[in-house]
């Protein structure tokens, strides 16, 4: 089997991977004990702005030395100093300095990170936006019944939409 992307949170629905923590824990400090539960290698990596920063580049690299990273810069984001080789990193911030975030999104194909958000609001609108249960083992399984209600619900497929186009014709 060729590599895997791997998209941040969509490791949640997909059921690929999970770490659920308290609200003082980072989510990139995850970032590591989510991929050592990937047996595969991953051809790219995307994620949202809170795993920029080279410690989750660093992690991605050390667990499949080919995958590409596609994280946003942060706004005041710079160049490491002192750095051997030219890193993803450093690409990402060159890019979007140069061209704009926009034109990066496009080039990078971060569009996918949508998709996740999407299934994360999804979640929220059809499970719940907060937690019922109080202690963190029961919070993980109330996810993990979260996600797979949502899983069946979109193996049932979606239904089939039809644009309905009203006659030109006079009414009588």
């Amino acid at each position: 089997m060729a590599g895997t992307d791997l998209t941040a949170a969509s490791r949640l629905c997909r059921g690929r991977v999970d770490s659920l923590t308290d609200q003082e824990t980072g989510d990139a400090s995850q970032l590591e004990p989510l991929l050592e539960q990937i047996d595969n290698e991953i051809d790219q990596f995307t994620a949202d702005g809170a795993y920029d920063g080279y410690p989750s580049y660093d992690a991605v690299i050390r667990h499949s030395a080919g995958a590409r990273v596609v994280v946003p810069p942060r706004t005041n984001a710079v160049e490491r100093p002192n750095a051997q080789a030219c890193s993803q990193r450093d690409d990402h911030t060159k890019c979007v300095q140069a061209d704009g975030q926009l034109k990066w999104q496009v080039g990078t194909r971060y569009g996918k990170q949508a998709l996740v958000e999407t299934a994360m609001s999804r979640y929220k609108s059809v499970i719940g936006p907060r937690m019922h249960a109080r202690s963190l083992c029961a919070q993980q399984t109330e996810v993990a019944i979260g996600v797979a209600i949502l899983n069946r619900m979109l193996a049932c497929r979606r239904p089939q939409s039809v644009r309905y186009r009203a006659s030109t014709g006079e009414t009588k």
